[in-house]
């Protein structure tokens, strides 16, 4: 982190202004050799910035944002330039030949803020998620995350886990003193109690992978059952090829969207029977049933009673007579119509409302699957510090505890773990 790292960190260009960011401690010279003169912090200034031949690229906005006090810990410039490819190219061009500078690395800004104690871990991931985003409530989740709400969580059970484990070692380094209990299990175990209930509310809440990802649901049944054409109703496009001929889908479809703003996952499959002979056909069936197996919700478009269980079970083709009706399918969720569109508007409603109910509240911090293996580990220490009599165990215990707790906000991470979350981000951000 002792070098300095440069990027564009807005849009691609062309756009009407392009933002080029610097950190580090040449960040200074940097805009010195750039402008001429280094401007007054913190507020805009319309510069020329020329190169090292004297060569006008561009008259800018440029910022001058001294450390620690700035996203990244370090100094920092930002350059509101011209929006063309030729201008930032030709800046981006002045910056790389200095050698102090180089071009930063994916995610090397949000990284070094991290490092620098800008942002803990936590919210880290959830800005992740905030730049992958794409519905109000991915956005309103990634947000609350990101804003530290969560850190804030994890700080008071850090806090009141040391209260308590003072008291276990006062307990074991001065038991031999009148003013220490002798017996520290009495008056933690009810403390230890409510923790245990507040870590078990946050890990039965809906996990972020499946509001990242979208609520998966997978269309299963026999060939020529209508799966094709309902999945081209429910994504509202012509993405699966549609035919009277059976065995036409042969591998699985998948299309993401969004409806009334729930992220879904629409899966189309092979039609599913016991007789292929194509081996094609053969390898396309074992996929469908694995999608299926992990769908989050199973539309089954076959006989009644053979889908998975869980599965909704839609009668099809209600626009042609005689191919559904309410006594072949007594037990049907939904009698629809993928090609004239009926019963699709109550189809999708019920969709909604079974995604709301797999997926946090809007606005509601979720954990994703690392913090929740963290958030787990610090519950069965706690229950296990409370079956324990020896005071040694339980401060083994808490200590534990207190470990897993500092790798939910970053106190020990793995140089890997960084790598893999930092990977995920834009160069330049």
């Amino acid at each position: 982190m002792s070098d300095t790292i440069f990027a564009l960190s807005s849009g691609a260009p062309p756009a009407a202004i392009s933002v080029v960011r610097i950190s580090g401690p040449e960040a200074g010279l940097a805009i010195e050799r750039l402008a001429g003169v280094v401007p007054a912090p913190r507020r805009a200034s319309l510069r020329r910035l020329s190169n090292s031949d004297g060569e006008t690229l561009d008259r800018a906005l440029v910022l001058w944002l001294p450390g620690p006090g700035t996203s990244t810990g370090e100094d920092m410039v930002e350059l509101h330039l011209h929006g063309g490819r030729a201008v930032v190219a030709a800046v981006e061009s002045a910056l790389g030949v200095m050698p102090e500078l180089r071009r930063a690395t994916s995610g090397e800004f949000t990284r070094r803020a991290f490092v620098n104690g800008r942002i803990d871990l936590a919210e880290a991931e959830g800005l992740a998620d905030l730049l992958f985003a794409e519905t109000e409530l991915q956005r309103k989740s990634a947000m609350a995350m990101a804003g530290g709400g969560f850190s804030r969580q994890v700080e008071q059970w850090r806090d009141r886990l040391l209260a308590i484990s003072a008291i276990v070692e006062a307990a074991l380094d001065f038991g031999d003193e009148d003013d220490v209990s002798q017996q520290p299990a009495i008056g933690i175990e009810s403390d230890i109690a409510k923790l245990v209930g507040e870590l078990e509310n946050w890990l039965v809440r809906p996990r972020a992978e499946t509001l990242r990802d979208g609520f998966k649901v997978v269309l299963a049944g026999p060939p020529n059952a209508g799966k094709s054409t309902l999945f081209n109703a429910l994504v509202e496009s012509e993405a699966a090829i549609t035919a009277p001929t059976a065995g036409t889908t042969r591998d699985v479809l998948t299309r993401s969207v969004a409806i009334s703003g729930v992220p879904f996952v629409f899966v189309d499959t092979a039609g599913l029977h016991d007789c292929a002979d194509d081996p094609i056909e053969k390898i396309g069936i074992d996929r469908a049933r694995s999608v299926a197996r992990d769908a989050d919700l199973v539309l089954w478009l076959g006989p009644e009673g053979e889908g998975p269980a869980g599965a909704w079970e839609i009668a099809t083709k209600a626009d042609i007579a005689g191919q559904t009706s309410t006594e072949s399918k007594a037990c049907a969720r939904h009698i629809v119509s993928g090609l004239m569109h009926m019963g699709l508007d109550e189809l999708r409603a019920d969709l909604i409302k079974a995604a709301e109910n797999a997926m946090p509240r809007l606005g509601e911090a979720v954990l994703n699957q690392r913090q929740a293996a963290l958030l787990a580990r610090v519950r069965e220490a706690l229950r296990a510090a409370m079956g324990h009599s020896d005071p040694l165990l339980v401060a083994e215990e808490l200590r534990v505890a207190r470990v897993a707790l500092d790798s939910l906000v970053g106190r020990a991470a793995t140089e890997d773990m960084l790598d893999a979350l930092f990977g995920r981000f834009c160069i330049g951000k």
